[in-house]
């Protein structure tokens, strides 16, 4: 018996903390999901086209990944990783062989907020010094630290949070270089020569510079071809590292495996999560055998690398591989973004299309370029009232986010596109 929407609402008012919100002025009841789609307590059937935020890659309730789990679980569910088991070495070893370049030594947690946080004590370990440089937009995190290099405002929840400045500072905060509101190649020129100014200045004090390959929150911004090359090199120049933040871009998400191999560069450290465990929590940190061998000091996670979520990963892996998820991921993408380009052309309000593969986002705004968080909500609320699940982010929260399971096909692409059509019609 499935309880509705008025009463969940009511129930999160009087037994959970009021800092965790929910989309839509009528939000509905999702009791199934099936790859693609979603179903409510009525019956309804949705289109899934935000895939629980990059999470669902391989689709709702997947055959093939839980039977994969299921066995597990009825094998062994947990002894914590101060004993030896088999499937986290495995999927060690399977990381080691997927991973960017000389990426080959993992270490296994829950959530990206706890990934991003063993990634920058790692760096500190490393390198011995303390600070860390974040670009503007950024979103790495829940936890103290990883806040500490946030730069969206809603996303800093922390009132004792150091207040960050663009000239480098004391303790555990960052740096944040860009302009995320000025999305040019000029503002992308800008940031490198910041990050320079940055590291001139206090480069013995820096251990890592760490980056989203695309920023998600920050509503898709996506750097030009030659961007982490340059940054690549302006590191390397100052024996600072590179942290790459894979949380949200990972897994095929935009036509690689990873996104930073668009770009050419293997950073130092990687991170992941999200669509790591196809919707079972699951996280981790990888580097290359110099910087691991730096990092000796007793650490662990209890459930980190546990059997069940390791074999999900597994899992996950695997059907990606096998289903060329990337290859499919960067076809559809295209489709897609050639799509939403016809209606940027149609409707001024869209001002630009963004992202690889199938992690893409339109830009909403009047024509003075103001952001129209209030226009996005409502294309939001007619699409889900038609059956489609659709996401936003940004700054201000004003683009609409594609970030559908890969699994979907054309004709998925062409039921949003007809009712987002009709949406910016109605409007």
């Amino acid at each position: 018996m499935h309880m509705g929407s008025e009463k969940i609402i009511e129930m999160r008012k009087e037994y959970l903390l009021p800092c965790l919100n929910y989309f839509y002025k009528d939000p509905p009841q999702f009791v199934k999901g099936d790859m693609q789609y979603l179903y409510d307590e009525k019956g309804k059937k949705y289109l899934d086209f935000f895939a629980g935020v990059s999470v669902m890659n391989c689709g709702h309730s997947n055959e093939f990944i839980l039977e994969k789990i299921i066995e597990q679980l009825k094998q062994l569910q947990h002894v914590t990783n101060i004993y030896l088991t088999q499937p986290v070495v495995e999927l060690a070893e399977k990381m080691a062989h997927i991973l960017p370049g000389d990426l080959s030594h993992s270490f296994f947690c829950n959530s990206g907020s706890e990934a991003n946080e063993g990634a920058m004590l790692l760096a500190r370990n490393a390198t011995n010094k303390q600070n860390f440089i974040a670009l503007d937009g950024s979103l790495h995190g829940r936890t103290y630290l990883t806040m500490s290099v946030t730069s969206i405002p809603m996303w800093r929840a922390d009132p004792f949070l150091p207040n960050v400045v663009s000239k480098g500072i004391e303790g555990s905060a960052s740096s944040f270089i860009g302009d995320v509101e000025n999305y040019t190649e000029e503002s992308f020129r800008n940031a490198v020569i910041q990050l320079e100014e940055v590291l001139k200045k206090d480069a013995d004090n820096i251990a890592a510079f760490i980056v989203e390959p695309i920023q998600g929150n920050a509503g898709i911004i996506t750097p030009p071809d030659w961007y982490f090359k340059e940054i690549s090199k302006i590191l390397k120049k100052y024996d600072v590292l590179m942290i790459v933040d894979e949380v949200q871009t990972g897994f095929a998400r935009t036509g690689k495996m990873f996104a930073i191999e668009h770009y050419g560069v293997v950073p130092d450290i990687i991170t992941y999560s999200k669509a790591f465990g196809n919707g079972i929590p699951v996280a981790g940190f990888s580097t290359n055998k110099t910087i691991a061998k730096k990092f000796t000091k007793p650490s662990a996670s209890t459930l980190g690398g546990n059997p069940v979520s390791c074999a999900a990963a597994l899992a996950v892996i695997e059907y990606i591989e096998k289903n060329d998820l990337c290859k499919k991921s960067e076809a559809l993408g295209m489709y897609l973004f050639d799509k939403l380009n016809l209606l940027k052309n149609k409707y001024s309000k869209i001002k630009s299309v963004r992202g690889k593969g199938l992690m893409l986002g339109i830009y909403i705004a009047d024509d003075e370029n103001k952001p129209l968080p209030g226009y996005v909500d409502k294309i939001l609320e007619t699409l889900k009232d038609n059956g489609i699940i659709l996401g936003k982010n940004g700054i201000a929260r004003n683009v609409l986010a594609f970030q559908p399971p890969l699994i979907i096909n054309e004709k998925d692409i062409d039921f949003l596109i007809e009712n987002l059509d009709r949406a910016f019609e109605k409007i």
